[in-house]
């Protein structure tokens, strides 16, 4: 297989606009024409990590933290970062990074540790805005049908739970064909005026082109009438960190000492207990401090995230447990999840998870 088949498959499931703005997901070293021979997995890509790609066999590292964030101005190997990149240079070795595309993606990061901790009913604590676009096409009636098949097949339509979603409404079109126009209905040089149907519906602005071509494929104009509209919706679907409910309340002291387990954790940093039982819980792979409204405002009896600094504390004011189980370990499983996307699509290829523990923090 080819990088960039392989790259295909994880941008599939964590398209590389979901990514923030600060972010540097995708590939990083390496061509996309590139031959792979074996595929390892980590979540951090240091130069231990690189010699065991190179021991495995694997010339393609897939990390969830991009070991490149900014420009790198030289190259002569003066930090772990240069000599990374060097040494995957010299050998060959692809290193593709999906990071906050995987956190904000369905089924991401988060969830995945929502799954580690037995929530259920789960959905996206802050859902995205501004990844939607709303198409409108004018159709002539014997037609809508086909045209809106066709948008809904490429991935138009979906809002929430709900598929195939979309609105029309009828109305007169009006147009005079040129002389060298081949027109679908009506006479060249004469105005005419068509029964005609507006459909609207909502797409994925990284399926938008894909949306818009098979319009244009199946429309019988010669000239399709259509516009695209950004819009602010929040994308449910898509967004940071979890909200859910654990299948019984727990008592709070009980919830996390089972974080411990849960999350194989040595250490949960936590605000004062409330006296009052954990049922809905808010959770974010990574550093999720900024969730905090939002888990408050949802009605969280918990936080779980890593990286909370010591006055980010205070700002719980003694609505909400905060569990800070580390970084390094809210994220563990992400490895993990970038497996199983990969064998659910390429079961005989060679996959394999690093068993460097990259985590840089230890405990006593």
């Amino acid at each position: 297989m080819k990088v960039k088949e392989i790259t295909a498959i994880i941008e599939a499931f964590a398209p590389l606009s979901f990514q923030e703005s600060y972010d540097n997901s995708g590939l990083i070293v390496g061509h996309p024409d590139d031959e792979v021979s074996g595929v390892l997995i980590c979540m951090d890509c240091i130069e231990e990590v690189v010699d065991e790609a190179l021991a495995s066999q694997c010339n393609m590292i897939i990390s969830h933290h991009p070991i490149v964030f900014s420009g790198l101005k030289k190259l002569n190997g003066k930090n772990y970062i240069e000599r990374v990149v060097l040494k995957a240079v010299k050998n060959n070795i692809a290193i593709y990074a999906a990071h906050t595309n995987l956190d904000n993606a369905p089924g991401g990061v988060s969830f995945r540790m929502a799954e580690k901790i037995g929530l259920q009913h789960c959905k996206v604590l802050q859902p995205k805005e501004s990844l939607l676009s709303k198409v409108v096409c004018f159709c002539p009636v014997d037609a809508a049908e086909k045209v809106r098949q066709a948008m809904f097949d490429a991935g138009a339509g979906h809002i929430g739970r709900y598929a195939e979603c979309s609105f029309h409404v009828a109305g007169t079109g009006t147009f005079k064909a040129g002389e060298e126009a081949s027109p679908y209905v009506g006479e060249i040089g004469k105005r005419h005026e068509e029964p005609e149907l507006r459909v609207e519906t909502v797409v994925p602005n990284y399926l938008l082109a894909g949306v818009l071509e098979q319009m244009l494929r199946v429309h019988p104009y010669e000239e399709v009438a259509y516009d695209v509209y950004p819009i602010r919706n929040k994308l449910s679907t898509v967004g940071s960190g979890v909200i859910g409910e654990l299948p019984a309340e727990q008592d709070e002291l009980m919830f996390l000492n089972s974080l411990k387990t849960s999350l194989n954790t040595a250490c949960v940093r936590h605000t004062g207990l409330l006296q009052k039982p954990v049922k809905r819980v808010a959770l974010c792979g990574g550093s999720g401090s900024f969730l905090l409204p939002d888990a408050m405002a949802a009605g969280a009896d918990v936080l779980i995230t890593g990286d909370f600094k010591y006055h980010q504390f205070f700002d719980a004011e003694d609505r909400i447990v905060i569990a800070d189980v580390g970084h390094y370990e809210s994220e563990q499983y992400t490895t993990e999840l970038i497996y199983d996307i990969l064998i659910k699509k390429i079961p005989n290829f060679a996959v394999r998870l690093s068993k460097k523990n990259t985590n840089p923090v230890n405990y006593l």
